[in-house]
């Protein structure tokens, strides 16, 4: 009877076996690259340095990291199923954060090597390198920075392997508690996660958020010099890896970003994991209260400044605002206005996107498209003469850009009146060729941008450009009806736009001022996660959506109800109280 049923329903037995060797006894998978545009066969769990030596690829300045599924992958990552592939070199920007972390896990090794109990703290990108503050119990010398640059060299030479280590968070925290690390024992105690991961190097212990290359020997090209008071890690550029990234002169910058780190110490409050044990202690009210007070307390010293130059011999009879997108220069200019009035004086805003020439005479980029962001999509000679005709007395008609029609429309008159002062905002207000033919004396510029100072620990920094597109996002989300994958999209060409027309200009500012808040990631987060949350993985942007989800998964999320209508957060996420 047995043998009658099994003769009975071979076929059904047949394709059992036949899916369960299928399923479990398959020996390769496939992979789709990117790079390549063909499919190839590999073993299950090959690496994905394998994978791109099975591809034959020879990347010209070599390979750092790979895009698996859009999710970038260090290249000891082993693949278990059919995944697509695209290899990254230095010349990408996701390529490039994984050269700059392993430079610092090289760095921090020579560190420990070379000072026994010292460590570093990279404290953010300045002159187109890191600055980094050297933590040794006294003055950093130049010896200090040559003696660590060679040691560097000698690891690097030595070709040692990054390893990955992944464990019960609670060991993890262990093994950084052993050392002292108190940064990263707040961090990882209050993500909330069951399983973590660190670094090794030979015998040196790290955590690094994202992956690292292979071994050091894939770390070609770097410097390390003195810098004010501590050192700057100089990078490739990422148009010609073979070449360093020129340093630029940023000593204002510099200056307020160090004011900025002191008073987040001064607070008990420079890392993420410092900031979720704050807001475990219930004191998120108290950190928004006193960031919006030091804001305050800065705009008011720059008004202050204004009234002064206004009064003095010079007579300042205008302020330029720039800063790139999503610095909140709209909310500073009205924040300050406020401030200038109460000095005594009228402020009067113009808007520089009313000078635009008619759409047609827009000049093109090398794709030949519009070029809004030029500084000659404005009509400067028109500018200037009514300008000149405003500072002499004379009642000008100040014009409107009607953006439906793309042509430039007559709007109200106006004349200067006694104790008025004009307000100029917008991207080119710093660029010395918008106002040739206005003496410096009688301007007072000021640079506007999201300086983010906290740090996600002592070796893990937060791009500022982080910062400013989670604001974008929510902006554009907001009141322009845009995706998060619209907006991630366009980011690349906004960025170029503005280390082209915004950046080179910065430092010809009298003032610069901070929007960051200390608390405002923790904000943005419940609203940018689920707008990240929506780019599909087939999305050429998912990469940087999952990117930017993962580093907001580390902060405790603080509610928006307590800010204030006045902050300059507002002007993104809603609800402020002054006009647009």
């Amino acid at each position: 009877m047995l043998f009658r049923a099994v003769l009975k329903n071979l076929p059904i037995f047949k394709q059992i076996i036949e899916h369960f060797y299928s399923t479990t006894m398959k020996e390769t998978l496939k992979v789709y690259c990117k790079n390549s545009n063909s499919f190839k066969d590999f073993p299950i769990g090959s690496t994905l340095l394998d994978i791109y030596d099975g591809f034959g690829l020879s990347m010209p300045y070599g390979v750092v990291s790979a895009k698996v599924n859009n999710v970038v992958q260090g290249l000891s990552y082993r693949v278990y199923n059919n995944k697509d592939v695209e290899f990254l070199d230095i010349t990408c920007a996701s390529g490039m954060r994984t050269y700059v972390r392993s430079l610092c896990f090289v760095l921090c090794k020579a560190v420990e090597d070379l000072y026994p109990g010292g460590d570093f703290v990279l404290e953010h990108p300045i002159s187109k390198g890191y600055y980094c503050r050297l933590l040794i119990g006294r003055e950093v010398g130049l010896d200090d920075a040559i003696r660590l640059k060679n040691r560097m060299q000698e690891i690097i030479a030595q070709d040692i392997p990054f390893k990955r280590h992944h464990e019960h968070t609670k060991d993890v925290v262990k093994i950084f508690n052993e050392k002292g690390r108190d940064d990263k024992v707040n961090l990882l105690e209050t993500s909330g996660k069951l399983w973590s991961y660190y670094y090794t190097l030979d015998d040196c212990v790290d955590y690094y958020y994202g992956s690292l290359v292979p071994s050091t020997g894939y770390l070609k090209k770097f410097d390390l010099v003195k810098y004010y008071d501590g050192l700057l890690l100089q990078i490739p550029k990422t148009s010609n890896p073979n070449e360093l990234e020129d340093v630029v002169k940023q000593e204002k910058m510099f200056d307020v970003l160090k004011e900025f780190r002191q008073l987040n110490q001064i607070v008990g409050l420079g890392t993420v994991g410092e900031f979720n044990v704050a807001c475990r202690k219930k004191r998120a009210s108290g950190m928004i209260q006193v960031s919006e007070a030091l804001q305050e307390k800065k705009i008011s010293n720059i008004a202050d400044e204004i009234y002064k130059r206004y009064k003095g011999e010079n007579h300042v009879r205008m302020v330029l605002i720039a800063g790139p997108s999503s610095s909140g220069k709209t909310t500073f200019s009205k924040r300050l206005s406020v401030q200038i009035i109460a000095n005594g004086l009228k402020p009067f805003p113009i808007s520089l996107d009313n000078y635009f020439v008619d759409r047609t005479h827009t000049p093109k980029d090398e794709n030949g498209e519009y070029d809004f962001e030029s500084l000659y999509a404005l009509d400067l000679e028109y500018f200037n003469k009514q300008l000149n005709e405003l500072l002499e007395g004379k009642e000008v008609v100040l014009p409107r850009f009607n953006f439906t029609t793309g042509k430039r429309e007559a709007g109200e008159k106006f004349k200067l009146a006694p104790n008025t002062i004009l307000i100029l905002e917008g991207i080119h207000a710093l660029n010395p060729d918008l106002t040739p033919n206005i003496p410096d004396e009688c301007k007072f510029k000021i640079f506007v941008s999201a300086m983010t100072t906290i740090l996600l620990d002592d070796h893990n920094y937060i791009p500022t450009t982080d910062n400013r597109l989670l604001r974008r996002i929510i902006r554009d989300y907001k009141y322009r009806n845009y995706s998060a994958e619209e907006t991630i999209s366009r980011w690349p060409s906004v960025r170029a736009g503005e280390d082209k027309w915004i950046i080179p200009y910065q430092e010809n500012a009298d003032a610069m001022f901070n929007s960051a808040l200390l608390f405002e990631l923790a904000v943005i987060k419940d609203v940018a996660e689920p707008l990240l949350r929506r780019v599909p993985e087939d999305s050429p942007v998912f990469s940087e959506a999952y990117r930017l989800l993962k580093f907001l998964d580390y902060i405790t999320s603080v509610p928006s109800r307590e800010i204030p209508p006045t902050s300059l957060l507002r002007e993104f996420l809603g609800g402020s109280s002054f006009k647009y």
